[in-house]
């Protein structure tokens, strides 16, 4: 392309925001008190916190998970050694749908993309040595969620933490489920019944626990723009607030433990912008749909992954670069918690060095570039102000859009929210294809040397091993017990009781996550899909 030809093209962001040569003061049109206002006060476009990263930095949150509990302990051992300051789980696919591992629906994904949980002696395995009252735990788990925490609650009892000590964040975010990601189990309207039972138990149990991480990551995964990732999480966010106030929840009991996980793509500008606006908008939605009056209650916290999707198997090396850029976006952007995506991770699960060169990026960020002593450095930037704008009101269309269809459930339930991504998917794919998008070492800049960096193998073995395991646990553990424990949440499951006294209960007696998830498929029934009308 030549220099007149690329002066002279239309350049777009994803969101289709035309980025101008030269933006002038015209373009940010943002009277301060109103709409940006210092970090720490709404509407919280700067940031959630006054000192933000001068106070404290993000936590660096690495998400690792694979093979078995034992496995995965070594791997938090050594990144909290390396300098991580929090734990991020993966749990395999079994676990996320509700199987154990001697399921027939579990043959070949045992331990694949996460590690495998079948009882509460797994997780005491896996949490082994780790201070569950120190040291701040995610847990990236939807359909199953209610069952894991209940399991993490039952290991801190163990160690002698009570449930109000521990800190962390259970995903819990079902809808983009049926979205984007497809590891559901049952319809959406119970599904949210058991979200809205963790908001309410933790609210009594657990005041320092995030009951919900909202998560645009899936939905930009699946193909979606930036303003569509905001819009589409947002929406999503609204109907869990307006199920727990339904449920006579009182929002600014439950809602300061919201928490929120976005996606971090390439196109730096727009994801700053991105950041910013999503804490605008939500700081209104809070304040003046749902009269939360507590500030905690319309802060915007979240948690960052930096784009799985745009990562490559040729030339991964160039991943870090990649990885790096993201991750800069998210501290200018004001994240909370930050991983950072391993170069490896096109080609296989993440080696230890790649793990620990992706956690150095957020430290050499954090430590040696500076941007952590100024907050929101990139504020009254007329690009910058523009884009979060234009976000905004993009993003606040799709919204208004859905609730004159009848709210979230119904988008998703028609397959609108599913098309809206596909259609977007289509486009960037279509581009990429043309070469109207760069995708450096796919269509531009190839070399045809195979990669060479070092890929984890899974141990074939492990399944056999964990099967093994699982029936050892159920052999000594007391049925009588068990049955009891799960005909309780079955019962429960029957009525508007609270679920999680009694799934702690039945994890406590080594009931298996799938026979927990069965006694409420029996209630609930499985989804099988969207209807996708229109």
């Amino acid at each position: 392309m030549s220099t007149k030809e690329r002066t002279e093209r239309k350049a777009e962001t994803s969101s289709g925001i035309e980025m101008k040569t030269v933006f002038r003061p015209s373009d940010a049109r943002v009277d301060y008190e109103r709409d940006l206002a210092d970090p720490g006060e709404f509407p919280f476009t700067r940031g959630p916190y006054s000192t933000m990263y001068r106070g404290k930095l993000w936590t660096m949150r690495q998400y690792a998970g694979y093979e078995s509990a034992a496995e995965s302990n070594a791997r938090y051992r050594y990144l909290l050694d390396q300098g991580q300051t929090g734990l991020s789980v993966a749990f395999d696919l079994p676990t996320q749908m509700g199987y154990d591992s001697d399921h027939e629906m579990a043959r070949g994904e045992v331990g694949k993309v996460g590690v495998a949980i079948d009882t509460l002696d797994d997780m005491e395995r896996l949490l082994e040595g780790i201070p569950l009252d120190k040291v701040s735990t995610s847990m990236t788990i939807n359909s199953t969620a209610a069952i894991l925490l209940a399991m993490y609650i039952a290991v801190a009892k163990k160690q002698g933490v009570s449930p109000d000590k521990i800190s962390g964040t259970v995903q819990n975010d079902i809808l983009k489920e049926y979205i984007a990601r497809g590891t559901y189990i049952y319809p959406p309207r119970p599904s949210l019944r058991i979200v809205t039972d963790i908001f309410a138990f933790c609210a009594r149990e657990t005041p320092r626990w995030n009951t919900i991480s909202i998560s645009g990551y899936h939905i930009r995964e699946a193909g979606s723009t930036a303003a569509q990732e905001v819009a589409f999480t947002l929406a999503d966010a609204i109907t869990y607030v307006q199920a727990a106030i339904d449920s006579g929840l009182d929002v600014d009991r439950f809602a300061p433990r919201i928490a929120f996980f976005f996606n971090s793509h390439n196109e730096f500008l727009e994801e700053v912008a991105k950041f910013r606006a999503a804490r605008r908008l939500w700081a209104h939605i809070m304040r003046d749909r749902f009269h939360a009056r507590d500030p905690r209650s319309q802060m915007l916290r979240f948690h960052v992954q930096t784009a799985g999707s745009t990562l490559t198997a040729q030339q991964p090396e160039v991943n870090i670069i990649r990885t790096t850029i993201q991750a800069l976006a998210a501290v200018l952007g004001g994240a909370q918690s930050l991983h950072t995506n391993s170069m490896d991770e096109a080609l296989g699960l993440p080696t230890e060095h790649a793990a620990r060169i992706a956690l150095r990026t957020q430290q050499v960020i954090g430590y040696e570039s500076g941007v952590a002593d100024t907050a929101d450095v990139l504020a009254g930037s007329y690009a910058i102000e523009h884009l979060t704008g234009e976000i905004e009101r993009l993003a606040a269309r799709y919204i208004e859009k859905i609730d004159e269809m009848g709210g979230m459930l119904r988008a998703i339930e028609t397959g609108y929210v599913q098309r809206e991504i596909e259609r977007a998917a289509y486009d960037y794919q279509r581009e990429v294809e043309s070469n109207e998008q760069t995708v450096v070492g796919v269509n531009r800049f190839t070399l045809d040397e195979p990669a060479t960096v070092p890929v984890l193998r899974i141990d074939e073995e492990l399944e056999r091993r964990q099967i093994d395991r699982l029936a050892g646990v159920r052999a000594r553990r007391d049925r009588r017990r068990v049955n009891e424990a799960l005909n309780l949440v079955e019962q429960a499951a029957r009525t508007d009781e609270n679920l999680m006294p009694h799934i702690i209960e039945a994890v406590e007696a080594y009931a298996t996550v799938g026979e927990i998830s069965d006694r409420l498929r029996v209630v609930f029934g499985e989804y099988t899909g969207a209807t996708m009308e229109g």
